[in-house]
């Protein structure tokens, strides 16, 4: 898939639970949603795996990113994502993110530089 990239940064396009809903995918759904139940050590079913996209309002959501606060700070600020927000530099819940993610990060960092299109 093509990226589309959360306000975060991350790429929802290579999210399991993005490609199930954009193609319909039930055993995607299916798959991910045992190896996430290992992973995350949580009772994930099939129907969690679904999500529209960070950047959209409407639609499904998979589990954290229906409440993520970089998520809705972005949205309610009108950000296409965090890379155009003025407060990038200084955001404490942003950097907390991105230390604890260095793609997201690098993805943000290319949409500034105009090395990628956001």
């Amino acid at each position: 898939m093509a990226q589309k990239i959360a306000l975060c940064g991350l790429d929802c396009g290579v999210c399991p639970a993005f490609i199930a809903h954009a193609t319909g995918d039930l055993a995607l759904q299916e798959k991910t949603a045992k190896e996430w139940t290992e992973i995350y050590h949580f009772a994930c079913t099939p129907e969690m795996i679904d999500c529209v996209g960070c950047t959209e309002t409407e639609g499904a959501h998979i589990g954290h990113c229906g409440e993520c606060a970089v998520r809705l700070c972005g949205l309610s600020k009108g950000m296409a994502h965090c890379g155009d927000c003025p407060d990038y530099d200084i955001c404490p819940t942003l950097a907390g993110f991105l230390a604890q993610v260095p793609t997201a990060k690098a993805n943000l960092e290319e949409i500034r530089s105009g090395r990628m299109r956001s």
